[in-house]
């Protein structure tokens, strides 16, 4: 009897749980990712000719609960119509019974690995204000992404920066549709990096039955998050979230091997923002952001009172140049009066 090898019933695997696409306008092209709910193809859009990304569910059914979960994102996406977010096209039912929506393919690198590549402080801090801008619009729209985090922001090749994976968004006023609620009061998710030699993604989740719903990824999750307190959660955590984020793009290292050098003025926006109680936070992603703003400026921040030497130390930032150039000219002038006297 002749076995079958490791990569062959991988394969094997691999063709048996691809999507039925038959009777739709998409083609299939390639696995792209595997997420908690599904898996992530690159799909042909014979109508359009374009290509998309279609996310399909594991197993067939339409009245599951991850079925409905991945309806709600769907009609989460297509509430949230911004250059920051990834937009969805088409939501339904594939010929094998499983639900799938698709989005626009996007082309580019995960933050965690972009940010390496990118030397200048005053350029990440840019990028970050884009992220901002994406979550406060989605606030403004009465969602919560719930697990901002390096790896579901994507850099594309343009500079376009999207916030992606709103599966675990909280709608704050009133839900998509209550046929779409997913039913996860009494389901606890954590999500744990995976082991070294698990090269799909950089993070798995456990469901755990129990009172409350906790999901995000630690490090990333506000206490309150972590606590499961559902009802208590608003923008604030998403804020901390984006506290979290700042800190890991200003403190990754550059190409030239250094950690950028935090002031007390970054310092101090990071602690405001993943302050623990969330009280103590920005109140809103456009105040964080306009503490962002000012720093990029040079003006004082609203997160810090400043000492005379923080003063000093800002306005030199700002106006370096001048002042660089006018001690360039004293010492030069020093320099012809000596030569002179001799």
């Amino acid at each position: 009897m002749k076995f079958l090898s490791d990569k062959a019933l991988e394969r094997l695997r691999t063709g048996a749980d691809e999507p039925d696409l038959l009777g739709t306008r998409y083609r299939l092209l390639e696995r792209v990712a595997r997420g908690g709910m599904g898996v992530v193809y690159a799909a042909e859009d014979q109508k359009l000719e374009r290509r998309v990304a279609l996310k399909v569910l594991d197993v067939p059914g339409t009245d599951g609960d991850l079925a409905n979960r991945l309806i709600r994102e769907a009609r989460v996406l297509a509430r949230l119509e911004h250059p920051g977010i990834v937009p969805v096209h088409d939501v339904g039912t594939l010929a094998d019974g499983r639900v799938f929506y698709t989005m626009k393919f996007v082309e580019g690198q995960r933050l965690d690995k972009f940010i390496a590549t990118v030397e200048s402080l005053h350029d990440r801090l840019r990028l970050f204000s884009r992220v901002c801008d994406a979550a406060a619009f989605a606030h403004a729209r009465g969602v919560l992404h719930r697990d901002l985090k390096p790896a579901n922001i994507m850099v594309g090749p343009f500079g376009e920066v999207l916030v992606m994976d709103w599966g675990l968004a909280k709608i704050l006023h009133g839900e998509v549709a209550e046929s779409a609620a997913p039913a996860d009061h009494e389901v606890t998710i954590y999500e744990k990096p995976k082991k070294p030699n698990d090269g799909n993604s950089d993070t798995t989740s456990s469901v755990i039955t129990g009172h409350g719903t906790v999901m995000g990824t630690p490090g990333y999750m506000s206490p309150e998050q972590a606590r499961g307190e559902i009802e208590a959660l608003d923008a604030r955590s998403d804020i901390f979230s984006l506290g979290a984020l700042l800190r890991f793009i200003l403190t990754q290292r550059t190409p030239s091997g250094l950690n950028p050098h935090l002031d007390r003025s970054l310092e101090a926006i990071c602690a405001k923002a993943c302050a623990e109680q969330p009280g103590s936070r920005y109140s809103t992603v456009q105040e964080f952001g306009l503490d962002i703003s000012r720093y990029l400026d040079g003006q004082a921040v609203g997160a810090l009172r400043e000492s005379i030497l923080d003063k000093f130390g800002r306005f030199y930032r700002r106006y370096r140049f001048f002042i660089l150039l006018i001690l360039a000219y004293l010492v030069m002038r020093v320099l012809l009066v000596l030569f002179l006297k001799r």
